[in-house]
């Protein structure tokens, strides 16, 4: 079976538009010729009766005969007159024997035409007088000219129509160009466009008609394949961010292992340091798979905060105590009950703090308190704190802090993750101006 190619939508329409055109001038020209050839045969019929007529004012009745009181002139309207008495001949013109039949059989009867094929129309008037017949008048009309006329305006109306369905289909064409050129240039732009090109929207306006409606529905759901990308490409190098640092300690002690034979306690001590930095990891993971579980709206669990922070904490004390820095918790007597999951608080508190031991000198505070419908962690260290109008930006991936300028560690995106994670589950965290130390509030939403 031989496929025939699919059109476009400019040519269906233009398909369409000039069909229902051409059915309109079909039924225009039709009608039109139709009621053309009624209106000359009328008025052929009101000729034949004229010249019936006007034959009958010049008959009179005399002693019960009919009589012609004048002669017609020769190659006038006479010379196509019948004038019978009954069935008698009283005058006749120079024509044909069949003419003649025919209006013979029209002697009887009341006022009535005959047509002979298309070339002659033949009408007869009774002559009457006091209610008695005497006689019949009978005049002949070519047809000739009124059909020459139809078909002159049978042509000139099929020409006319032609030409303006040429011309309606361009304007069509043209119209539904114009029409339709903002689905080209969406077209083309859409083509260009790669994953690369996030921002990018067909920006028509304000949405007034049905393709502008359409941009702004396309540019509505393309800021949310944006989102989607831009949240993937986030969780990638989040991902990356936080398993960084275990598995540098995996290949570190792995290295270490391989290097040299050591006693079975530093194999031991190798291991163990291996499976705490493996189940870092796996914390890692299971807290980033919570956090889209939240961001999805499929999971809400409860936790106790204190549970978390402590997890948080004893995760980074070894970091601290080999930087000499004291880490002091606060927690309170009974249970905080939080609406967040333990994996995931923990690793909203850790990214907070690991940044306050890489800028804490001495001491780093960190205090869980009940604060009416929220509970809040505030973790405070002794280091050179946040600049003034910093409190926003340190959030951004990849952006840190002017304390930063002279450490080479740290790749920015740890308190970017912490925030985000933060948001999925409902909370917030903010950081403070000043340059008495490092002060970060973390606000979690109570069950």
């Amino acid at each position: 079976m031989i496929s025939l190619p699919r059109l476009g939508v400019r040519s269906r329409l233009l398909f369409a538009v000039v069909g229902a055109m051409a059915l309109a001038l079909a039924a225009g020209v039709t009608a039109f010729n139709v009621l053309l050839g009624q209106r000359l045969s009328a008025s052929a019929t009101s000729l034949a009766r004229a010249r019936a007529d006007a034959e009958l004012s010049t008959l009179r009745v005399h002693n019960g005969s009919l009589a012609v009181t004048e002669s017609p002139d020769e190659g006038t309207l006479g010379n196509q007159l019948w004038v019978f008495a009954g069935s008698r001949v009283v005058e006749s013109p120079k024509v044909g024997a069949e003419l003649d039949r025919a209006a013979a059989s029209l002697t009887t009867g009341f006022e009535r035409s005959l047509d002979l094929g298309d070339e002659t129309r033949l009408f007869a008037v009774p002559v009457v007088q006091n209610g008695a017949r005497y006689g019949t008048v009978v005049s002949a009309v070519s047809l000739g000219p009124y059909h020459e006329t139809a078909k002159a305006a049978l042509v000139g109306s099929l020409i006319l129509a032609a030409a303006l369905l040429g011309a309606l289909a361009v304007v069509a064409h043209w119209i539904l160009g114009r029409a339709l050129l903002p689905v080209s240039r969406m077209t083309a732009d859409a083509t260009t466009w790669s994953e690369h090109d996030l921002d990018r929207r067909f920006d028509l306006g304000e949405p007034y008609d049905e393709l502008t409606r359409l941009a702004s529905t396309l540019d509505a759901m393309l800021e949310r394949l944006s989102a989607s990308l831009r949240h993937e490409q986030r969780f990638t190098a989040e991902l990356s961010h936080e398993l960084r640092t275990p598995l540098a300690r995996i290949s570190a002690e792995a290295e270490l292992a391989l290097k040299r034979e050591r006693s079975g306690g530093d194999y031991r001590a190798s291991i163990d340091a291996m499976s705490r930095s493996a189940d870092q990891m796996t914390r890692t993971v299971d807290a980033l798979v919570a956090a889209a579980r939240h961001e999805a709206g499929l999971t809400r669990s409860a936790s106790d905060a204190r549970d978390a922070v402590r997890a948080a904490v004893e995760s980074v004390r070894s970091s601290a105590d080999a930087q000499g820095v004291e880490l002091r918790m606060s927690l309170p007597q009974e249970p905080v009950r939080v609406a967040v999951e333990s994996e995931l608080l923990e690793r909203i508190v850790q990214p907070l703090l690991d940044n306050a031991l890489r800028y804490g000198q001495h001491t780093v505070d960190i205090e869980l308190l009940r604060n009416g419908r929220s509970a809040t962690l505030n973790v405070h260290d002794d280091g050179p704190g946040v600049s003034p109008g910093e409190e926003t930006g340190i959030f951004e991936p990849g952006v840190r802090g002017l304390a930063a300028d002279t450490s080479d560690q740290g790749a920015g995106l740890g308190l970017a993750l912490a925030r985000r994670l933060a948001r999925s589950a409902g909370a917030e965290i903010t950081a403070n101006a000043s340059t008495a130390g490092g002060q970060f509030c973390l606000r979690l939403p109570l069950t």
